[in-house]
């Protein structure tokens, strides 16, 4: 079977697509104004961090398919050239699913392309080698798995089976047993060709959406190529301001810092910052204790409360007392 990279590539032939459409309802009441993907990891946006993993395995061009409120992340982006990239924009008129979300890109794209999603926090420890398996030659497909300790985390998510030759038989979303303990991590690498395994992709009775794991396996069952690839040292799907809470805790302790302020923040001399994230034009007034918790930007805090294991913006706060536990 002819592949799309059956006579090799280079780094200009790869397109970045980020899927970026969902309304993240349970994240409220966050989600009402921000799109999920816009909300901060230590004052970045996922989708910052995200469009910085591309570029490292040399992608230029990248699509961005967007939805709930995508003025703003059209608005954050632009063309990308301030990121050192070319962004275009897709829309997914109707919420149905991540597979018609990617279904929305087959009149956009020809070439090879690494898709992530949206609303999960990547730590990668080698993305490079996600390309050079795809490039190998005779691969459609490849999967970024990570092995996992915590059954409920695959799960929350997807199983992968696979050969001795990291050949991928078998995918099953949110599965019920499981056979093993490998997690499918939500990035991709496809060819163009995945696109004809996404027209035959019906809808599931789980969700009533287009599942891509189900695209996935058509694609598999109709012979083409997918092999797993290690690349994930660990990855966390946003799904509640808790989670929100807890990957920001967990990348601090990763790079190391014990806070993040952002350089517009202004914050009274005599606070007590542990763990503290706080964003742009965050305005603290009095002495007083923020503790493993996330200041969302433009928050200002004229009480004298502590703030302790809290997501807080300029209209609510929540407490998450779970979070980084």
């Amino acid at each position: 079977m002819t592949t799309s990279n059956d006579k090799g590539s280079s780094a200009a032939d790869l397109i970045g697509v980020i899927l970026s459409a969902g309304k993240g309802s349970r994240i409220d009441p966050f989600n009402a104004r921000y799109p999920k993907p816009l909300l901060p990891i230590v004052n970045r946006p996922i989708l910052e961090h995200q469009v910085e993993q591309m570029k490292s395995v040399g992608i230029r061009e990248i699509v961005i398919v967007v939805g709930h409120l995508q003025e703003l992340i059209r608005e954050h982006f632009g063309d990308g050239s301030r990121f050192g990239v070319q962004i275009r924009y897709v829309e997914q008129k109707n919420a149905l699913g991540i597979a018609h979300a990617a279904m929305q890109l087959e009149r956009h794209i020809s070439a090879p392309f690494l898709l992530f999603l949206g609303d999960i926090f990547y730590v990668a420890k080698d993305l490079q080698a996600m390309v050079r398996t795809f490039r190998a030659g005779g691969v459609s497909g490849v999967l970024a798995v990570k092995r996992e300790d915590d059954p409920v985390a695959i799960q929350k998510n997807f199983a992968v089976t696979i050969d001795d030759h990291l050949n991928v038989s078998k995918v099953v979303e949110k599965p019920r047993y499981l056979v093993n303990n490998l997690k499918g991590c939500g990035m991709y690498m496809f060819g163009p060709e995945i696109f004809d395994a996404l027209r035959q992709t019906p809808r599931t009775a789980m969700r009533d959406e287009y599942e891509l794991t189900t695209a996935i396996q058509i694609f598999i069952d109709d012979s083409y190529r997918v092999k797993a690839c290690e690349v994930v040292e660990w990855d966390y799907n946003i799904t509640f301001p808790a989670d929100l809470l807890d990957c920001n805790a967990r990348f601090l302790r990763h790079t190391g810092q014990a806070n993040a302020i952002s350089p517009n923040a202004r914050v009274h001399r005599d606070a007590d910052l542990r763990g503290a994230v706080l964003g742009d034009d965050v305005v603290i007034e009095h002495p007083i204790r923020i503790h493993n918790s996330i200041l969302l930007p433009g928050t200002h805090i004229v009480d004298r409360e502590d703030i302790i294991d809290s997501v807080v913006s300029r209209e609510v706060r929540i407490h998450c007392p779970q979070a980084s536990k």
